[in-house]
């Protein structure tokens, strides 16, 4: 069903008024003025119903305002709101204490909060750099760690997010991301691309420009994430573990979007076989509620008092929110996010298969990308159909965003039901076939036709 006048007039005037004094700087992909939603569903400020497959960038893990994280927050804000860091409270202790038993090392974590995911990002340089006392560091290309200066550094997915500050934060060196559909390196003989790009790294950066020996951490998405939800080629976890243990380097794990159950595993990096050393935590981990955690392994948290802080940290309601998510998370949702992932990318691959826009359909649990091409070929982009797609999945009721660049992401609260999923890839499909019309890309299917 086409929801007809979007923005509507309620919409139309928020927008104004948000016009006026907001920065221009977001990047907004719809004219949705939200007014309310409950697990999937959102319902803008004029009453138009949509299904939310973005989730706020994959944040609201168990759904919008679900029941036992509002009755969580409500009930710590009765006692209080805030205190700084330089006191304790009970919320970010049993916190603390949860994610020590859930972290993917075999060493008791100690943690440090904060209240985003560059947050935890800049920490995991600090204190990589001070534990190491080393200055240099290792990114990939396509990776998106946050906007912050230091976090920005590693940033390397759009160049707009560079334009107007450089020079960045120095000391951090890019290197491809081991994309198994876009491969940029060649491989040896029977070499798994993962391993190409670590042989990469060894023999060409550390060899001709920065010495293992100054490398204090490589910071690295199990899963791209702005990059185009891309699952890393075979073999490159183990073989990059490997290197990080030659070379002393510790293997930071940006799990900010792919952590928290979202890969139907509680982190990304659980996929592959491999423990790191740190990672860094955000998104999902407190259903919308502002949140960032930093975990290390316990050996590597030598800094003393007063190296490193902040005032907002740990919030008392965030940290209530994270209990009540990662509760409801470890008894449902992330099998949930298992059950469905499985189910959706089987509809996406058929989907696939009728529609030649779809180069490619990748992905571990809710964390989903659809790559749309001109040609399958040659995987030339085709941002122009990506782009019309999210617009006419918003018209229809379906708000979805893109990645990279041309790339859907497919991110729904990890509480997604089986006629919501199928729903929503309804609609999104209806989508594909309009933009394909519209831009001549069905192929020919019977004499005479001329829509190449």
């Amino acid at each position: 069903m086409r929801l007809t006048h979007l923005p509507g007039p309620k919409a139309q005037q928020y927008i104004a008024r948000d016009r006026a004094v907001i920065s221009p700087s977001y990047p907004r992909s719809h004219p949705f003025v939200m007014d309310h939603g409950r697990g999937v569903e959102v319902w803008d400020v004029d009453g138009h119903r949509f299904l939310d497959f973005a989730a706020g960038i994959a944040v609201v893990s168990t759904g919008h305002s679900h029941p036992q994280v509002v009755k969580a927050i409500q009930e710590q804000a009765e006692k209080f709101i805030h205190i700084s860091s330089d006191f304790y409270h009970p919320k970010w202790i049993e916190l603390a204490e949860y994610i020590n038993r859930i972290v993917p090392f075999d060493e008791d974590a100690i943690c440090f909060m904060t209240n985003s995911g560059t947050g935890a990002v800049e920490t995991a340089i600090k204190l990589a750099r001070y534990y190491t006392g080393r200055t240099e560091f290792i990114g990939f290309l396509g990776g998106f760690h946050g906007r912050t200066m230091g976090s920005l550094a590693f940033t390397a997915s759009k160049s707009a997010y560079h334009r107007g500050f450089l020079p960045l934060m120095p000391g951090v060196t890019h290197v491809p991301y081991p994309n198994p559909y876009r491969p940029v390196l060649q491989s040896l003989p029977d070499e798994p691309y993962g391993q190409t790009v670590v042989r990469y790294l060894e023999q060409e950066i550390f060899a001709k420009l920065v010495p293992p020996d100054s490398v204090a951490g490589i910071i690295v998405e199990p899963v791209l994430g702005e990059g185009g939800y891309v699952v890393p080629a075979p073999g490159f976890f183990p073989a990059l573990r490997d290197l990080c243990d030659r070379y002393g380097i510790l293997l930071i794990v940006d799990e900010v979007q792919s952590g928290v159950g979202r890969t139907g595993k509680w982190w990304g990096i659980q996929h592959f076989g491999v423990e790191p050393d740190m990672i860094c935590i955000a998104k999902g981990i407190a259903s919308g509620m502002p949140l960032g955690v930093m975990a290390a392994r316990k050996h590597l948290v030598t800094w003393p008092k007063g190296s490193h802080g902040n005032t907002y940290g740990g919030n008392p309601l965030s940290c209530a929110a994270a209990l009540a998510t990662l509760n409801l998370i470890e008894n449902g949702y992330m099998q949930n996010a298992a059950t469905m992932g499985q189910f959706a990318l089987k509809r996406l691959r058929d989907m696939m298969e009728r529609h030649p826009s779809i180069g490619d359909v990748r992905g571990l649990g809710l964390m989903i990308g659809v790559e749309f091409v001109r040609d399958r070929d040659t995987k030339e982009p085709h941002e122009i159909l990506r782009d019309r797609v999210v617009d006419l999945c918003f018209e229809r009721g379906l708000i979805v965003l893109g990645c990279s660049t041309s790339t859907i992401r497919i991110s729904p609260p990890l509480c997604i039901t089986y006629s919501e999923m199928e729903e929503g890839l309804a609609i999104l499909e209806a989508a594909i076939g309009q933009a394909e019309d519209e831009l001549f890309l069905h192929p020919v299917t019977h004499p005479g036709d001329a829509r190449l």
